[in-house]
């Protein structure tokens, strides 16, 4: 299975949102049943419309963070219940703005993982090196946040899929993603473990950080999948992706077909 997502950030307003989403629920490779599992993120004020939107496709719907706690007095906050009984199927966790801009450490990580799982919502984990570096030590630092990110749900018992975004820092937001081969390398040694890991099967490795269109069919089966931004926002260059996607499923089944 091929998984592909996108976060709109802070990019659209709420009407721009939903004509996105319309336009997206509409393109083919989106609605019609295969191996492609796509979401999206849009913004807090937006999710509500936008599962209605898209009930009954095959586009899957998450938020872009949430509450380390289920409740409370947090002003500002949203707890995974309330997303979980809103239709997320998905929510963000840990990305490098999240970190940087508001001070999210690894053990706000570890516990907004750990609600995710709580309340039935696949966390999508994101993790990446702050600096370039070879791809041997990105991945280590890689695999030690993924760990750090699951000490609380280890603790606790809690288990369900975990999909792993690698997002270098350094590519956030730059004209070009990481190297291929620095992206298969990375992906390749963090999917060896993410695929095992106890408690957490279907577990998956995507790759973001300016990833667009011809980027799946250059790196092939060394990702699960993309985790798309600002080049998403063209419904255009998403229908290219989403055809890569399908067409690199084709060609996978035909290979383990001919083996």
């Amino acid at each position: 299975m091929t998984t592909i997502g996108i976060s709109l950030k802070m990019y659209f307003g709420f009407a721009q949102t939903l004509e996105w989403c319309a336009q997206t629920a509409a393109l083919p490779a989106a609605l019609a049943p295969s191996n492609l599992e796509l979401f999206v993120l849009p913004s807090f004020p937006a999710l509500p419309a936008v599962v209605k939107l898209f009930d009954g496709s095959e586009v899957a719907v998450g938020a872009q963070d949430l509450a380390a706690d289920d409740d409370g007095a947090q002003t500002g906050e949203v707890g995974g219940a309330m997303l979980a009984e809103i239709g997320c199927r998905y929510v963000e966790v840990g990305h490098a703005e999240r970190r940087r801009l508001f001070g999210e450490t690894e053990d706000v990580v570890a516990a907004k993982t750990a609600a995710a799982l709580r309340h039935g919502l696949t966390p999508i984990l994101c993790l990446g090196e702050a600096a370039r570096q070879p791809a041997g030590e990105a991945a280590a630092e890689c695999l030690r946040q993924l760990d750090a990110a699951l000490t609380v749900a280890r603790a606790t018992g809690l288990a369900g899929p975990i999909v792993v975004a690698y997002e270098p820092y350094w590519a956030i937001g730059a004209a070009e993603p990481a190297p291929d081969r620095h992206i298969t390398e990375v992906c390749v040694a963090v999917g060896d473990v993410a695929h095992a890991l106890p408690g957490h099967g279907g577990s998956q490795v995507i790759y973001g950080g300016s990833a667009g269109p011809g980027l799946l069919t250059r790196i092939g089966r060394s990702v699960d999948g993309l985790f798309l931004g600002r080049f998403a926002h063209d419904p255009a260059a998403l229908a290219t992706v989403l055809d890569e996607a399908a067409a690199l499923d084709a060609e996978t089944g035909e290979s383990a077909v001919n083996r």
